[in-house]
């Protein structure tokens, strides 16, 4: 593992705004900062009560202005609901204002339901041109000739790291044709993982980004002084996936210490199952599960993420990851 980052989703808690989600991703990023996290990502969203980064490239902004030094992007935009040339000028943009500090994760999926998903794209083509997209884009922030007909400005001659989002197999054999870096959203959907990574690093491509296959992993982090403390906090997550499944999503719910009263044990397995790539507990049992967790799979790059209703406990608990992963870098690097 080379570094670690963040993925903020900037979720809105039971009894705040999205203002209060979006003061709050602010304070969490410069936290992680002072903390050492190499990466800061924001995901697109739409119509998701609990969640305020459905602008995504415009929460981009007001973190990177907030902060110095760290990477900040997207984790992703769903580029089937834009147009490329659009995307390529909104982190062209961004790669302008803060040069060398800007990521571009592209997934696949709408990011919403499909009502929505219609709302956002107007027309609902049957075929799947995202290949084709991520190639054009890509080709916006190269060195355009003057002479081209459509150029993005600003937004030519950036080169923005492009990423590939995936959690299925289609992400890790595009980005492995293309010889992009790929992030597997194993936070939420591990069932692929191991056969993705596989599938990504035999069948990789060099390229003008990359020479050779870099792969990051996402997984969930709830870290607290005690085993008891974060399974309690954990428990507004658990509720707030459960809830999203059967059809009920809303802001996220604040803890409980009687989550089995809440949520039926079938769709409990359920939601267990979908956030298993994840670590729970006081700094010790997150140190064991983290490498147990970076041990089997190996990634280039370890992501985490969380959802807890207090936001004091959040940072606290992201900062617990960052000490733990701080040390197992050194101990490697020294090793």
């Amino acid at each position: 593992m080379q570094d670690f980052a963040l993925l903020d989703l900037s979720p809105i808690g039971e009894g705040k705004t999205a203002a209060d989600a979006l003061a709050e991703t602010v304070d969490l990023a410069r936290a992680a900062e002072r903390f050492g996290y190499h990466r800061f990502w924001l995901a697109e969203h739409h119509n998701m009560p609990g969640i305020a980064s459905a602008a995504t490239a415009v929460v981009i902004a007001h973190v990177a202005a907030a902060t110095g030094t760290m990477r900040i992007g997207a984790g992703g935009i769903m580029l089937p609901n834009h147009a490329p040339l659009v995307i390529a000028e909104q982190f062209g943009t961004l790669a302008t204002l803060y040069p060398g500090r800007i990521d571009l994760g592209l997934g696949r999926a709408p990011g919403t339901d499909m009502a929505t998903a219609r709302a956002l794209r107007r027309h609902m083509m049957s075929d799947d041109s995202f290949p084709r997209d991520v190639q054009e884009l890509i080709g916006y922030f190269g060195a355009s000739s003057e002479a081209a007909q459509v150029r993005a400005i600003p937004g030519v001659g950036t080169q923005v790291p492009v990423w590939i989002l995936g959690s299925s197999l289609f992400g890790a054999q595009l980005a492995a044709h293309l010889g992009l870096p790929y992030a597997f959203a194993s936070h939420f959907a591990p069932a692929m993982l191991e056969r993705a990574m596989h599938v990504y690093r035999s069948t990789f491509q060099p390229s003008e980004f990359l020479d050779r296959p870099h792969v990051m992993i996402a997984a969930g982090v709830c870290a607290a002084q005690t085993d008891a403390e974060a399974a309690y906090l954990r428990s507004s997550q658990l509720l707030a996936f459960a809830r999203l499944h059967t059809g009920r999503p809303g802001k996220l719910p604040r803890p409980t210490k009687h989550i089995e009263k809440d949520i039926p044990a079938p769709v409990m397995a359920q939601v267990e199952q979908a956030l298993a790539c994840s670590a729970t507990g006081s700094a010790k049992t997150v140190k064991d599960q983290l490498s147990a967790l970076i041990s089997a799979f190996e990634p280039d790059e370890l992501m985490v993420t969380g959802m807890i209703h207090d936001h004091t406990a959040r940072v606290r608990s992201f900062e617990i990851a960052a000490e733990i992963l701080t040390d197992m870098r050194k101990t490697k690097i020294a090793a």
